[in-house]
C-alpha cells in the first residue's frame, strides 16, 4: 500500500465529512513520509468529496460543540482547500427524467434551506410528491418491490428498485422479510 500511494498523482476522499480532522491532518503527515517531501500530502492533490451539508463526524457521548470542532473544516490544513461546486446534476441530464429533476430540486432546496418549515418547529415539511408514507416494513416491501414472486428473478426489474436504511438491523429485518417470501 505504502508504495502505491508513494506512485500516485491523485487521491480521492469520498463521504470525507463523516471523517474526523484529525484523519486529514494524520495523511497529510503520512503521505508526506511516504514522499520525502514536506509539500501537503507529499505534493499528492487531494480530491475531498461530499456534500458538507450532510452528516458530521460521530463521536460518542459528545457534544455538538465536539462534533463541530472535529469536523474538517476545523482543521489548520482546511485553509489550503480549495472549493469546486457542481452544477449540474448529471444523472437527471443523462436520464432526461423529468422526475427525477423535480426529486433533484426538491433535495437541493431541502439542503439550501429553502423549504417549509412546520410552524413553530425546526421540523421541515416535505412536499406533497417527495415521497410515499407507509406505515408499516411490509407495506414498504410491497411499494418498492410490486409482485416480487414474479419478478425476482427479472435482474432488469430489481435494478431500478432499492430500499435504503439508516440502520444495519433494519436493512437485516427488510431482507429476511423478502426472503422469506421467495421460493426456495
Amino acid at each position: 500500500m505504502a508504495a502505491v500511494l508513494q506512485n500516485n498523482g491523485i487521491v480521492i476522499w469520498d463521504e470525507c465529512t463523516m471523517a474526523h480532522k484529525h484523519s486529514l491532518e494524520a495523511f497529510n503527515r503520512s503521505m508526506q513520509d511516504l514522499k520525502f517531501n514536506n509539500k501537503l500530502f507529499g505534493g499528492t492533490v487531494l480530491l475531498l468529496s461530499e456534500d458538507f451539508r450532510q452528516t458530521l463526524p460521530v463521536i460518542p457521548h459528545s457534544t455538538f460543540a465536539d462534533e463541530i470542532n472535529a469536523c474538517l473544516k476545523q482543521s489548520f490544513l482546511w485553509r489550503n482547500v480549495k472549493i469546486l461546486r457542481l452544477t449540474m446534476n448529471m444523472r437527471v441530464q443523462v436520464q432526461n427524467d423529468p422526475s427525477a429533476h423535480v426529486f433533484s430540486k426538491q433535495l437541493l432546496d431541502i439542503g439550501n434551506g429553502e423549504i417549509e418549515l412546520y410552524q413553530n418547529t425546526h421540523y421541515i415539511k416535505f412536499p406533497d410528491n417527495f415521497c410515499t408514507a407507509v406505515e408499516t416494513k411490509s407495506k414498504l416491501i410491497e411499494s418498492v418491490f410490486p409482485d416480487i414472486l414474479n419478478n425476482y428473478l427479472n435482474h432488469n426489474c430489481l435494478c431500478n428498485h432499492a430500499i435504503l436504511a439508516a440502520r444495519n438491523v433494519d436493512v437485516d429485518e427488510i431482507n429476511f422479510q423478502i426472503q422469506q417470501l421467495l421460493a426456495g
